[in-house]
C-alpha cells in the first residue's frame, strides 16, 4: 500500500474508536485495523449503566453509535489482524495479508478475559455470567452471586458485591489468596460472604439464565450452589505480544505507558485495556483514546515543524 496515513489505529473498540474521532476532528487521516468486529468486548454487554449520559443502553447500540460517529467523520476501517509494527520515520503496520503505512500508530487492542473453560460459559455471558462486577453488579441487587478468583480483582469484586447482593460465595482453587490480606480480613467480617476454598467451578446449570453452579473441591467432593450470577475474576490476557518489539511490556503482558499513552517508541501509543493502569472500564478506555489521539496529533505536528 503506497498511501501514508497520519494515524493507524489497531483495534476498533471504545478506545480505538474514540481515538479515531479525536484524530479526525484534528483533520488527520485515519485507518482503523480491526481483527474481529467493531466495538470490542462491550458489544456483548446487554446493558450499560455506568457510562455518563448513556444509561440503559446496550453494548451493541453504544458501539454502533461510536462507530457511526467515527465513520461519519471520515475514518476508514479494514477488518484484518495486525501482526506487527515496524518502526521508522514512517511506521509500517503489517497484517496477515497487507502492509499499511502511517506517521503514528495507536495500539488499542484491549485484553481478553481469562475464562474458566467450563461448558456453556460463553453462552451464558450476559445471562448470569459476567467478568466485571462494577459493570454488572447492580443487576444482582438482593440476589445470590458467586465470585471466582484469588487475586485483588476477585477480592474487590466480592467486597463490592457484598454491599449489593444477599449472599456472595467467594470461590478459589487454593486455600490462600494472592490478594491483599486487609481485603481478605474485611471480607471475613461480612456475614453475607461465604468462602469456598480449595474448589473450582466444574459445571453450570441454566434455564435461559444461570440457575446454579457445581463446585468440586480438591478431594473430589461436589457441591451445587444456587446462584443468580457468577463473576469470573481469574485474570485478563492483554493482546500486545505481536508488538513487543516496539512496546515495552510488563510482567503480565500489559503495555507500559502513563496517562499520556506514550510508549518507549516515538510515534507509537497505546490506549485502552491493554495499557498498564488501575481502572479498566468503558469510560477509561474512551479517556485513553482521547489522550492517545491528542498525543499522536502533537507528534505528527512536530514532524511538520522539524521538516
Amino acid at each position: 500500500m503506497d498511501k501514508i496515513y497520519d494515524v493507524i489505529i489497531i483495534g476498533a473498540g471504545p478506545a480505538g474508536l474514540t481515538a479515531a474521532i479525536y484524530a479526525r476532528r484534528a483533520s488527520k487521516t485515519v485507518l482503523l485495523i480491526e481483527a474481529k468486529s467493531f466495538g470490542g468486548q462491550i458489544i456483548n454487554t446487554p446493558h450499560i449503566d455506568n457510562y455518563p449520559a448513556s444509561p440503559h443502553i446496550s453494548g451493541y447500540d453504544f458501539a454502533s453509535a461510536v462507530y457511526g460517529q467515527a465513520e461519519e467523520l471520515g475514518a476508514e476501517i479494514t477488518y484484518e489482524k495486525a501482526v506487527g509494527i515496524e518502526d521508522g520515520a514512517i511506521k509500517k503496520v503489517k497484517t496477515e495479508n497487507n502492509e499499511y503505512k502511517a506517521k503514528a500508530v495507536i495500539v488499542a487492542t484491549g485484553s481478553e478475559n481469562r475464562k474458566l473453560g467450563v461448558e456453556g460459559e460463553d453462552e451464558l455471558v450476559g445471562r448470569g455470567i459476567s467478568y466485571c462486577a462494577t459493570c454488572d453488579g447492580a443487576f444482582f441487587r438482593g440476589k445470590t452471586v458467586a465470585v471466582v478468583g484469588g487475586g485483588n480483582t476477585a477480592l474487590e469484586d466480592a467486597l463490592y458485591l457484598s454491599d449489593l447482593s444477599e449472599t456472595v460465595y467467594l470461590i478459589h482453587r487454593r486455600d490462600g489468596f494472592r490478594g491483599d490480606d486487609a481485603t481478605v480480613n474485611t471480607l471475613k467480617e461480612r456475614k453475607n460472604v461465604k468462602f469456598v476454598l480449595n474448589s473450582r467451578v466444574t459445571k453450570l446449570t441454566a434455564d435461559k439464565k444461570l440457575k446454579s453452579i457445581e463446585v468440586t473441591d480438591k478431594d473430589g467432593n461436589v457441591t451445587e450452589l444456587e446462584v443468580n450470577g457468577l463473576f469470573v475474576a481469574v485474570g485478563r490476557i492483554p493482546e500486545n505480544q505481536n508488538f513487543a518489539s516496539v512496546i515495552e511490556l510488563d510482567g503480565s503482558g500489559y503495555a507500559v505507558a502513563a496517562e499520556d499513552c506514550r510508549t518507549r517508541t516515538a510515534g507509537i501509543f497505546v490506549a485502552g485495556d491493554n495499557r498498564t493502569k488501575e481502572v479498566r472500564q468503558l469510560v477509561t478506555a474512551a479517556s485513553d483514546g482521547a489522550a492517545a489521539a491528542t498525543e499522536a496529533v502533537r507528534y505528527i505536528n512536530s514532524l511538520k515543524q522539524d521538516g
